[in-house]
């Protein structure tokens, strides 16, 4: 695991931009898996603008997102499929039709779940995750719980997941209460993962996921096992790490 610290979120979505545009240039048929969330907007913003000069091509790219709200509609301002549509995709030259998110139309969870793992095995696996990181210490949709859930499941979100995305809601009963994530062997199987921070609300959850034990009661801790996993925060992020004098 290797962090950097960097001096505020723009100088952290220049870097993640930097990190994702290498792969891209590397293999520019790569498989890149995806995040929504307040985080990973400057990424992408700063990725159109390489887009826009000439230095990004993504018509051979590729992409797999995290996870989808049960019960929404790519056409749902709310869901993740319209974000990354609006976020990054709709102003890149990246073919729609190879990018990929959780059915959440699909009743059946059983269905949705396995035909998304099977997405993911037909595309050879992820070349680079990029990951937020939950005020919990949740990454995708998994949220703190007993054990380490492996692949793509349906999950009941927690409350205080429920209470940060309601900012994104009309109201807060607005928020589905369920979603489709893959589960941490997806995201572990990934070649890289780029996990972003930032704010001192993430502190809390930068600490236990780095420098405490390895718990599925903080998920992202099990990126410590994670052979090539880069973690870019900002100094809000990781001050609680710093007061405690372990980075």
């Amino acid at each position: 695991m290797r962090i950097y610290e960097v001096k505020n979120y723009e100088e952290l979505s220049r870097k993640a931009a930097d990190m994702i545009a290498a792969q891209i240039i590397l293999k520019p048929d790569c498989v890149l898996g995806l995040a929504t969330g307040s985080t990973p907007v400057g990424a992408y913003r700063e990725l159109i603008k390489k887009y826009e000069n000439g230095e990004l091509d993504f018509s051979q790219v590729s992409s797999v997102n995290l996870d989808e709200y049960k019960g929404l509609s790519g056409e749902n301002d709310q869901s993740y499929r319209y974000f990354m549509n609006h976020n990054l995709f709709d102003h890149v030259n990246i073919d729609k039709t190879r990018t990929h998110v959780p059915n959440g139309l699909e009743p059946d969870a059983d269905k949705a779940c396995a035909d998304y793992n099977t997405l993911i095995g037909s595309m050879g696996g992820i070349d680079l995750q990029l990951l937020g990181i939950g005020g919990n210490g949740h990454i995708g949709f998994n949220e703190p719980c007993e054990e380490f859930i492996c692949d793509t499941h349906c999950v009941s979100l927690a409350q205080s997941t429920i209470e940060a995305n309601a900012r994104f809601f009309d109201s807060i009963d607005e928020v589905p209460k369920f979603a489709y994530t893959m589960g941490i062997r997806n995201i572990m199987s990934a070649k890289k993962v780029l996990l972003l921070a930032s704010g001192k609300n993430k502190a809390q959850a930068v600490y236990d996921s780095c420098f405490r034990p390895v718990t599925p009661h903080v998920p992202a801790s099990v990126l410590q096992l994670h052979p090539d996993t880069v973690i870019i925060a900002d100094s809000d992020a990781l001050s609680l790490a710093k007061e405690k004098g372990v980075f």
